[in-house]
């Protein structure tokens, strides 16, 4: 399994010549990645002086984040093997029509999964941006800019998992499938950019006082 790697080992496996691990499993692993920065600073607020009154709330983003990570983590993996599976389907017989609208439709579903699981990503990471702005806003200030980065991080993951629901759908011949996976996509863009935007614009004006 591709967490199981060390980072060297995993970047290595990246930079190869094999289409997986790949933006997919990148988007997924930033998900992670802004999943860890916002537990670090909901954990580097709990107990300390004068955040007395968010204790419980960073106790809770802690174990939220926490938690986000390890479905983040499951999608490293899922998404290759997504991947993995559309390929799988092109490489079925195609001798006679049988075999044809056979392969045919089980490249269609294949390919819909392989939609679907960067989508959700995308949702859990935006997701995931509401939380990171509270700990940003509520936090302990010193680790601010930790806060700032989880964001960044999730704006990836959602933006890069959109990517690849995308490339997916020009394949798809489902059309209501397809424009309502496209019109999700779109505004989770939207969304997801304004949300970071808010933050770091926020924070930004604070830390040039």
């Amino acid at each position: 399994m591709l967490v199981d790697l060390t980072v060297k080992e995993f970047l290595n496996k990246v930079a190869g010549s094999e289409p997986v691990p790949g933006g997919g499993s990148i988007a997924a692993l930033n998900g992670a990645i802004a999943s860890a920065l916002a537990a670090m600073v909901a954990n580097l607020t709990v107990g300390k002086k004068g955040y007395e009154a968010h204790e419980e709330l960073m106790q809770r983003i802690s174990e939220t984040a926490l938690q986000e990570g390890k479905t983040f983590i499951a999608d490293i993996d899922r998404d290759s093997e997504a991947y993995d599976s559309v390929f799988a389907c092109f490489k079925m017989p195609k001798a006679t029509d049988e075999e044809k609208a056979a392969r045919s439709a089980a490249i269609q579903e294949a390919t819909k999964f392989a939609a679907l699981v960067p989508m959700q990503v995308a949702r859990n990471a935006y997701g995931l941006m509401t939380v990171i702005a509270d700990v940003a806003r509520l936090g302990n200030r010193n680790a601010v800019t930790d806060a700032c980065v989880a964001m960044m991080s999730a704006r990836s993951a959602v933006l890069g998992a959109l990517m690849n629901v995308r490339i997916n759908l020009g394949s798809l011949k489902d059309k209501e499938f397809v424009a309502g996976l496209r019109a999700e996509a779109d505004e989770l863009e939207r969304l997801a950019c304004t949300k970071e935007k808010e933050l770091l614009d926020e924070i930004n004006r604070e830390l040039s006082v």
